[in-house]
């Protein structure tokens, strides 16, 4: 039992749908029942009728310019490995999804950024993540790889790698900063 909650654990961190097969509260077995009519089916324990809720999780990033270019990331972990991304990461329970997203650009290319406007929530049916995507300035720092990247890069608008970007939400947000803010 440990060893499957384990597994679902490190598979919540990707973009796809874990499916969770015993009980938090008891360990008992969960079943997809019925709760209300007009909702989708819930994981239910068999033993103690917990009702499992698989609440999305929330991530926030930046979408930003560095001497004239968009600045992506080389994912270093899965998934997407290798592929680039735009600076975020998952929002901490009691954290601000504005703090998160400071703080994950911070972490990952070592950047410090002042927020702007938000550019967009992205979230995609087969996804868990729910993603809130700021534009955002650079007041200090310098762009280095770090904590879950392998490479950081300025890419003119033109240049951007479409065909090696990591998610779906990478695309849109990316498509969204250049049609609002690249004119």
């Amino acid at each position: 039992m440990a060893a499957d909650r384990h597994e679902a654990h490190h598979a919540g961190h990707g973009h796809g749908h874990i499916e969770y097969r015993f009980c938090p509260k008891c360990g008992g077995g969960l079943d997809k029942k019925i709760v209300k009519a007009s909702e989708p089916r819930r994981l239910v324990c068999q033993l103690c009728s917990f009702i499992f809720y698989q609440d999305p999780k929330v991530v926030a990033g930046t979408v930003f310019t560095l001497n004239g270019g968009i600045v992506l990331l080389k994912r270093g972990v899965e998934p997407a490995l290798g592929k680039w991304v735009f600076p975020g990461g998952y929002v901490d329970r009691g954290e601000s999804v504005a703090d998160a997203a400071v703080r994950e650009t911070k972490e990952e290319c070592l950047l410090d950024v002042k927020l702007g406007p938000l550019l967009n929530v992205y979230s995609y049916p087969r996804s868990p993540n729910v993603i809130v995507v700021y534009t955002a300035e650079v007041i200090g720092g310098t762009l280095t790889a770090a904590d879950e990247s392998t490479d950081a890069a300025v890419f003119a608008p033109k240049e951007l790698p479409w065909h090696e970007l990591g998610f779906d939400s990478t695309k849109d947000a990316l498509n969204d900063f250049i049609r609002g803010y690249l004119k």
